[in-house]
């Protein structure tokens, strides 16, 4: 059964929590995809998991890198999933068809944005109608997050 995962940015952006949640995917032995709302959103993404942090950097590629089945992480703005990927995240109100396809689905959301809790919302509607077990994550102010639902 499919684990939704909604995840509910209040306190940091998604610049800083992406990354975290992407190399925890990683450690775990999993591939992913991440679907972001634009092209030009996958290149911000793209930038930011090469430089996100001086030490380190996150291994992942995009349509234009090549060997795509071989990329840990695919990052892309529609629904592909050549990497073989167990987990895909959403973000910038990405949207799948493919519920059930992945072992996890994880939306990050942006709190302050009115639209963006209405779209989590309908998905978690959708989620949980598609059979998915369905959780809700909130970030307190010191970055942690708590399990809400």
């Amino acid at each position: 059964m499919t684990e939704v995962f909604f995840y509910h940015l209040e306190y940091q952006p998604l610049e800083r929590v992406l990354p975290s949640l992407v190399e925890r995917t990683l450690e775990r032995g999993w591939r992913a995809v991440v679907q972001a709302g634009s092209e030009e959103r996958v290149e911000a993404i793209d930038t930011l998991l090469w430089t996100y942090r001086d030490e380190s950097f996150l291994p992942h590629g995009t349509k234009r890198d090549g060997n795509l089945a071989r990329q840990p992480v695919y990052l892309t703005s529609g629904e592909e999933n050549p990497n073989g990927a167990s987990v895909r995240f959403l973000v910038d109100g990405a949207e799948t068809a493919e519920l059930t396809a992945y072992a996890r689905i994880v939306y990050l959301f942006e709190g302050r944005d009115a639209a963006a809790v209405a779209r989590a919302r309908e998905q978690w509607t959708s989620a949980k109608a598609a059979g998915c077990t369905v959780t809700y994550w909130q970030q307190t102010p010191d970055g942690r997050w708590e399990k809400r639902a």
